[in-house]
């Protein structure tokens, strides 16, 4: 079973390089994840999902492929290549695997206008070593959602988020303001 984990970020660069770290960190087997998307929300409020997997592409490649072998059986495999990019094009681009698109769009907007998050689907962790290299990241970004148990949803925000002095009002990030 995967684990859904989203954090914010005060802005789209700081997130943009704790995504990049996160796929890093899953070519070295470190992290194991099914999707990781980094969402922003512009000054203008337009919010915008940015996939690690192309699927338009991935569905027009794959398309093309079986079109030429299928065009080949009835000898015009240029016809069929297009015929079969097209559809997979298509196919691809109403697709939607890892974490759902419409509950992306829900938490960017309520981000704060130029704030971005990670959000991401992770199948297995090695924790402490991925803490580690997360170091950068910590006391940067806000949990603002995850479906860890509490005991590991603690221990990540302890290191993600800066704790604030007891009676001292703090900016939170995702509050969706103007």
């Amino acid at each position: 079973m995967s684990d859904l984990i989203i954090v914010a970020f005060p802005d789209e660069a700081t997130a943009f390089a704790a995504g990049e770290a996160l796929v890093a960190l899953q070519k070295q087997y470190l992290i194991e994840m099914e999707d990781v998307v980094v969402v922003t929300r512009d000054a203008e409020g337009r919010v915008k999902l940015n996939q690690s997997i192309n699927l338009t592409t991935g569905g027009a490649i794959g398309g093309g492929v079986w079109g030429t072998l299928i065009g080949l059986l009835f000898l015009n495999p240029l016809v069929g290549a297009a015929v079969g990019a097209g559809a997979g094009a298509l196919v691809g681009k109403f697709s939607d695997i890892g974490i759902d698109d419409g509950f992306l769009r829900d938490i960017g907007q309520s981000l704060d206008k130029g704030g971005a998050a990670v959000g991401m689907l992770v199948r297995k962790i090695t924790t402490d070593k991925v803490y580690e290299q997360l170091e950068p990241f910590r006391n940067k970004g806000r949990v603002i959602h995850t479906s860890l148990s509490h005991e590991a949803e603690a221990r990540l925000k302890v290191f993600m988020e800066r704790i604030p002095p007891l009676q001292w009002p703090q900016d939170q990030l995702g509050g969706g303001r103007e």
